[in-house]
């Protein structure tokens, strides 16, 4: 039965962070074709970040997120395994996420999954706008 956990990088075993920059690098590298930013951007390693994960009986991730805590709060680096897809596990990490992290959190959606993300109660701010080559929108939650 996969499970959800939650932690700063400091507190993720290293075959688990391993198994989760792996995921993201998958995702975000090869299938997305992100090549002009850098997946590994140090974000991770400010002890304001918490990384999310679902993760199986077998120690295999199927789904991480990270939040970043600064001036706002704000859900990055959604991803899903193919073998994971399909199975709620990203929705299931978005709601953790917003309710380790009540109020206004913020979030650069891929403009294509904005309707997705209006179910966790994300609503768009302002037009699209690119981020890494793909239409990207700023969203919000509770936003006014």
């Amino acid at each position: 039965m996969p499970s959800l956990h939650h932690a700063p990088l400091a507190g993720v075993e290293p075959s688990t962070l391993y198994r989760i920059m792996a995921l993201r690098v998958a995702v975000f590298v090869h299938e997305q074709k992100i090549v002009d930013e850098a997946e590994l951007d140090g974000v991770d390693l400010l002890p304001t970040t918490e990384l999310f994960w679902i993760q199986d009986d077998h120690g295999e991730v199927l789904a991480t997120l990270r939040v970043l805590v600064e001036d706002t709060v704000h859900i990055g680096r959604v991803a899903t395994a193919a073998a994971g897809r399909g199975r709620g596990y990203a929705g299931e990490l978005v709601e953790a996420a917003l309710t380790a992290y009540p109020g206004v959190v913020e979030i650069s959606a891929q403009a294509h999954l904005e309707n997705w993300y209006g179910r966790f109660g994300f609503v768009r701010v302002g037009e699209n706008y690119l981020e890494a080559g793909i239409p990207h929108v700023k969203m919000l939650t509770h936003a006014g």
